[in-house]
């Protein structure tokens, strides 16, 4: 650190990767919607509405939301990936991942724009149901899915249902021999590869519950006295079964990565399997679901890759294995969820009481450092990601814009637990005080989707902002609402 970074409150406390402080009315862009700006009042605005008239209308917190920044990203996906493939497959069907933010109004911008929706539980089917999305539109995922979400699957005719297991698979295939039925299945594998990310939301490595392993035998099946992966044993109770439309094969690798090498060996390796199974038992597996976990910018350091890169990088390893191995290629589906809504949407918080504490160094002997606690009206309940991945996220003085000095500061919810952290490190100027509003940018994805009432608070509202107008798409929980299912009274 240079002595004009010590002479910042706190900046010793300051973690390696943020940034030294600057300019701190500044908004990066890549962490928020094109049209959220900060006004010439120095008040944050989107789409031109500022962030004290959203407050005075619906309250704190609040998930504020931009229709066209959403709309604008899929169809940048929609059209990247299109274009890309357009060689080799004739384009891709995208399917925005519903369990990073899902609202009826959000399934029909989804529809509207060309995309497909992917859902994981009944519940998410029931969403699709109720904006008017047809069946065909529609995945459902999810390792354990009960009788009730495959036949309610089965009922709304979808497009796939991603199968996890042998297990899983032997179910489905059942209900639907029940129902004289054939159900469209993608068989979900676990490549192997393990991505750079946090160990939670990796998900292609072998120990974790989802996916067909692609060499472990232990759920596999003898066949001419060789025991098949429980991958392959999959596969051939899919093709054995009459009940079961084997579309093809599916691989997810995690969530919240930038890197482009494990998007890629996996796509080859699922390419490989899929041809050797398509050689060995004579058939034709028309799809591939290639899965999603492109990242976004929470932080200043954060590099997402624009769509069109990864859509080039991913259709030239297609392209390539395809010619190799001497297939046809499948048709190539994705998942993008979180680069979809991610930086579409803020959180607005109203400031309350604010604390300084004196911490002690890393290897300074009796050094010790500022650290000012900024307590904010929301918290975990609105966003468990800091508590559930160590997740890093960037706030600014939203209200009104400040040309104090920089302090680091830890933005604090006010929930009973003293992890709960919004924003762990940030520089805010030093006069922030009660009644402020902050603003937290990239709160689209997997906040209000993770949403709890922990110490009986109250979910906020959703507002979708579009043309300069605001309105309501989820609204706020009510205490009405959190006693409603108590039957104690």
């Amino acid at each position: 650190m240079t002595d004009t970074t010590q002479e910042i409150a706190g900046a010793q406390l300051a973690p390696e990767w943020l940034p030294a402080a600057g300019d701190l009315n500044e908004m990066v862009p890549a962490m928020w919607a094109h049209d959220v700006e900060r006004g010439p009042s120095g008040e944050v605005t989107i789409s031109g509405i500022a962030v004290s008239e959203l407050k005075a209308q619906f309250g704190t917190p609040l998930f504020v939301m931009s229709e066209d920044d959403f709309r604008a990203r899929a169809r940048t996906f929609k059209d990247a990936f299109d274009e890309a493939f357009k060689d080799i497959c004739g384009g891709v069907d995208v399917y925005y991942a519903g369990k990073a933010f899902l609202s009826t109004e959000v399934a029909r911008w989804v529809d509207s724009e060309g995309l497909r929706l992917d859902t994981c539980s009944g519940g998410e089917l029931a969403v699709a149901q109720r904006a008017g999305l047809t069946g065909e539109k529609l995945g459902l995922h999810g390792n354990n899915k009960s009788a009730a979400e495959i036949n309610r699957a089965l009922d709304m005719k979808l497009g796939r249902i991603v199968v996890d297991s042998v297990h899983e698979l032997a179910r489905v295939a059942d209900i639907a021999a029940a129902r004289g039925e054939k159900a469209n299945v993608m068989l979900r594998l676990t490549p192997g590869v393990h991505a750079h990310t946090h160990e939670s939301i990796a998900t292609a490595h072998e120990d974790q519950k989802f996916g067909l392993s692609m060499v472990s035998t232990v759920d596999g099946v003898s066949a001419n006295g060789h025991v098949l992966s429980a991958a392959e044993s999959a596969a051939k109770l899919a093709v054995d079964s009459e009940s079961i439309n084997f579309l093809g094969f599916h691989g997810h690798i995690g969530s919240q990565i930038f890197e482009a090498e494990g998007f890629e060996i996996a796509a080859r390796k699922l390419l490989a399997f899929t041809h050797k199974i398509q050689e060995k038992y004579s058939i034709t597996l028309p799809e591939l679901d290639l899965g999603g976990g492109y990242g976004i910018a929470y932080t200043a350091v954060d590099t997402p890759r624009p769509a069109a890169e990864v859509a080039a990088a991913m259709a030239a390893v297609v392209r390539g294995t395809c010619a190799e191995l001497g297939m046809a290629a499948p048709k190539i589906s994705i998942e993008p969820g979180r680069a979809i809504v991610g930086s579409t949407t803020f959180t607005l918080y109203e400031t309350g009481t604010l604390k300084t504490v004196q911490v002690e160094v890393d290897g300074g002997e009796d050094v010790t450092a500022p650290r000012r606690y900024v307590s904010v009206d929301g918290g975990m309940s609105d966003n468990a990601r800091p508590v559930l991945y160590e997740a890093d996220y960037s706030a600014v003085l939203a209200s009104r814009s400040s040309h104090e000095a920089p302090a680091l500061s830890r933005v604090v919810g006010k929930h009973c637990e003293s992890g709960d952290i919004v924003v762990r490190d940030v520089y805010l100027p030093n006069d922030v005080a009660a009644g402020d509003l902050l603003a937290v940018p990239g709160t689209g994805a997997y906040c209000w989707a993770l949403a709890s009432n922990y110490n009986y608070v109250p979910r906020p509202p959703v507002v979708a902002v579009k043309n300069g107008a605001a309105r309501l798409i989820v609204r706020g929980e009510t205490e009405d609402d959190l006693l409603a299912r108590d039957l104690g009274a």
